[in-house]
């Protein structure tokens, strides 16, 4: 039953019902796919997952959710996540969904200390490993919904359909439990990366003129 319940909550928190507003944000996406810069989204998000965000992402879930679950110290950690946003939207993308993430999960999470200012995977960690949810599903999870959200964005931004999408979700099922399994055992001194054409496409996007995101 406990397993059940574990799942239930991480489909809860990660459900596009809960408010963090996640459809705004692109994450950058929408400023490549305007320059015709990418023809193969997969590939995109495969760097992503494996040196960007999402590997960042996935490192500071791991740190929080150990934190949350010991009552270990989060404002540093969240300081740290937020100086890793490279963009201006970027940061408002992880700061917004962190505050809105905490404030729809703090019916679960009653007694977790929260900096007032929270970076989304640090909320999301540490809410998880507060709740005792496991590691390596709660890291997992975070990744599957972070790649669902990009492919949501492409379908939006007609770079392509949704039986596409669904192939793609499908196909990135064993780079996301890659990189779950690593992030698991990982320590804040692995945090880093090297995507930097993403990161310079979401600096581009806070001048886009025309646009569907927030980022």
């Amino acid at each position: 039953m406990a397993d059940t319940v574990y799942a239930l909550r991480l489909m809860a928190w990660l459900s596009p019902a809960f408010p963090v507003g996640s459809f705004s944000y692109s994450h950058g996406l929408e400023r490549p796919v305007a320059d015709g810069q990418i023809g193969d989204l997969g590939a995109w998000l495969d760097g992503l997952m494996r040196h960007g965000t999402g590997w960042n992402d996935a490192v500071l879930v791991a740190e929080s959710w150990r934190r949350g679950r010991d009552g270990g110290e989060l404002g540093e950690l969240a300081e740290l996540g937020e100086a890793m946003a490279g963009s201006a939207e970027r940061h408002l993308e992880t700061m917004a969904q962190g505050g809105a993430f905490a404030k729809a999960v703090a019916g679960w999470t009653k007694g977790l200390a929260l900096p007032d200012a929270c970076p989304y995977p640090v909320v999301f960690g540490a809410s998880a490993g507060f709740n005792g949810l496991p590691l390596d599903e709660t890291i997992a999870a975070y990744l599957q919904a972070f790649v669902s959200n990009q492919i949501q964005a492409g379908i939006r931004l007609s770079l392509l359909g949704q039986e596409r999408g669904v192939a793609m979700l499908r196909e990135m099922e064993p780079t996301i439990l890659d990189i779950a399994a690593r992030a698991g055992g990982s320590t804040i001194d692995d945090l880093g990366g090297s995507a930097f054409v993403a990161e310079i496409a979401a600096m581009n996007h806070e001048t886009q003129y025309s646009r569907l995101f927030r980022s």
